[in-house]
């Protein structure tokens, strides 16, 4: 029997006004921390830990930037689906 692979790798737009500022980093930092394994953020030049709000914020993403989320073990695709959700619904904004 095989198994389906899972996507590990995650695309999501901004949508919220104010981008991903503090709060909203830190919602991310706080759902991140919990897996297993590391949750990263990719963009054209690196990865950046989404468990560091201090690297979240350091890329200064605004309203309509594109993201990919990527988490290192399909363990924590539940928590990778949970981070999509909340930028998605615009971090409950």
């Amino acid at each position: 029997m095989n198994k389906e692979p899972i996507d590990l790798l995650k695309n999501v737009t901004i949508i919220n006004e104010l981008g991903l500022h503090a709060r909203a980093a830190a919602k991310i930092v706080n759902i991140a921390a919990k897996a297993k394994q590391k949750i990263w953020i990719i963009n054209d030049k690196e990865k950046i830990d989404a468990s560091s709000i201090i690297d979240i914020l350091t890329l200064g993403y605004t309203k309509g930037t594109r993201i990919t989320f990527e988490a290192e073990n399909e363990t924590d695709i539940d928590i990778l689906n949970h981070i999509i959700i909340l930028v998605e619904n615009g971090f409950g904004e």
